[in-house]
C-alpha cells in the first residue's frame, strides 16, 4: 500500500479531506508506538509507506493505557476532540489492517487487549456516542447532557451487578467514550453483585440526582436503546439479572 492509498483509505473512512487524514494517521500510529513493545513497532512499520514508518518508532519504553487515554492522546495531537479521534481512530485501525496483513494486525491486537475491540473491529458495528445518546434522549423525553449522565449512571451500576468478564465483553460494543463507568463498577464488590433491582435504581438516583420514581421510569430507555446494538451480549447480561429487574430492562424477558 502506498502513502497515498493509506490516506485516501482513512479520508473516505472518517469521512473527511486528505490533510486531517494525514494528522489523523500521524497521530493514531504515534500513540499506537506509545503503547506497542519496540519489536511490535518495528514488526509493523516494515509494513507500512515510509513516509508513515517513523511515526510508529518510540524511543521510549512501552506504556499500557486504556482506550479512553488512546483517544486522548490523539485527540490532544490532532487539536480536535475525543469524538472525533474516535472516529479518525477507527479508519486509520482499518487501514493499518490492509497495510501489514491480518497475521501482524492480530499481534497489534494482542498488545493492545480486548477493551481495545471497539477500535480494531471494523467488521463488528460500534456505533458513535451521539446516536446512543440521542436514541435514549428521545426515549426517556430528556436532553442529550442528561442522557448522557443516565447512560452513565445505568452502565457504571450495571457494571457492579454483572460478572466482571460480561462488563468487559459489553465495553466491547460501545463506544470507547462509555467504557469509563463500565470500568467504574467492574471492581464492585460481591455484595452489589447481588443487588435487586430496588438497588439498582437508588444507586441511579444517587448516581444521576434523579428521584427515585423519576430513576425508575428512565432507566428502560437505556436498556431499550442498548438492546440492539449489543445483540447476543444482552441475553448473557439479562440472565444475570432475577425477574423483579423486567420492569427496568424495556422489554419483556427472553427464555
Amino acid at each position: 500500500m502506498t502513502y497515498e492509498q493509506f490516506l485516501t483509505m482513512v479520508a473516505r473512512i472518517a469521512d473527511t479531506d486528505q490533510d486531517a487524514a494525514e494528522r489523523a494517521s500521524e497521530a493514531v500510529l504515534t500513540v499506537l508506538g506509545q503503547h506497542v513493545s519496540r519489536g511490535e513497532a518495528a514488526d509493523v512499520l516494515q509494513s507500512l509507506p515510509p513516509e508513515l514508518q517513523a511515526y510508529v518508532w518510540s524511543p521510549g519504553s512501552p506504556e499500557r493505557f486504556p482506550p479512553e487515554e488512546f483517544l486522548r492522546r490523539v485527540a490532544e495531537r490532532e487539536g480536535t476532540d475525543t469524538l472525533t479521534a474516535e472516529r479518525h481512530a477507527r479508519a486509520v485501525f482499518t487501514a493499518l489492517r490492509q497495510a501489514v496483513g491480518p497475521d501482524e494486525y492480530e499481534d497489534v491486537r494482542a498488545q493492545l487487549g480486548k477493551h481495545y475491540a471497539a477500535l480494531l473491529d471494523a467488521d463488528a458495528f460500534v456505533p458513535s456516542l451521539e446516536p446512543v445518546v440521542g436514541a435514549v434522549a428521545a426515549k426517556a423525553g430528556i436532553d442529550h447532557d442528561a442522557a448522557r449522565t443516565l447512560i452513565a449512571a445505568v452502565l457504571e451500576t450495571l457494571a457492579e451487578r454483572i460478572a466482571p468478564g460480561d462488563s468487559d465483553d459489553l465495553a466491547a460494543r460501545l463506544p470507547v467514550a462509555l467504557h469509563a463507568p463500565l470500568h467504574r463498577g467492574r471492581d464492585a464488590d460481591e455484595q452489589s453483585r447481588r443487588m435487586g433491582p430496588e438497588e439498582f435504581v437508588i444507586r441511579v438516583a444517587r448516581r444521576t440526582g434523579l428521584p427515585l420514581d423519576e430513576a425508575a421510569r428512565r432507566i428502560p430507555a437505556v436498556f431499550a436503546t442498548l438492546r440492539p446494538i449489543v445483540g447476543d451480549e444482552f441475553f448473557d447480561i439479562i440472565v444475570q439479572l432475577p425477574d423483579g429487574y423486567r420492569p427496568l430492562l424495556g422489554a419483556a424477558r427472553t427464555g
